[in-house]
């Protein structure tokens, strides 16, 4: 009976294909792991992109204030924050600009302009959707 216990422990010829099979199933788990991780970083990121969205309802040049006042809608599922506004591809800093998420509001911005200006219109938000038209003083 010995002898064949002896022999049981020294025979090491179907260890080698099972260590072999274990380490590629921890690889392959590992690789899996960090593929799934990035994923959801980089689905996160777009899926926030993707869900800004910034409608113009309306677009007002003030004769009593030489300003233009744009009324903003927030028709996406986040929040937004303008960080610049470009008229006739120049920065314009407006005052900071926030809409929650199905609001509404009035972003006015300090221009002067005269009848029959043709202006280029450009808002910018901080994840970089921009929102823009020509709209022809009146």
């Amino acid at each position: 009976m010995t002898k064949k216990l002896k022999r049981f422990f020294r025979d090491k010829r179907g260890i080698t294909p099972v260590l072999s099979n274990l380490l590629l199933t921890v690889v392959a788990v590992a690789v899996m792991a960090l593929a799934t991780s990035a994923t959801y970083v980089i689905t996160t990121n777009l899926r926030e992109n993707m869900s800004e969205r910034l409608f113009v309802e309306d677009l007002w040049f003030n004769n009593s204030t030489g300003n233009i006042d744009v009324y903003l809608s927030n028709v996406g599922k986040v929040a937004i924050h303008v960080s610049a506004v470009y008229i006739n591809h120049t920065q314009s800093l407006p005052s900071p600009f926030n809409l929650e998420m199905g609001g509404r509001g009035w972003l006015n911005i300090s221009k002067s302009w005269s009848p029959g200006d043709l202006i280029y219109l450009d808002i910018v938000t901080t994840r970089g959707s921009h929102v823009a038209d020509y709209y022809e003083a009146p």
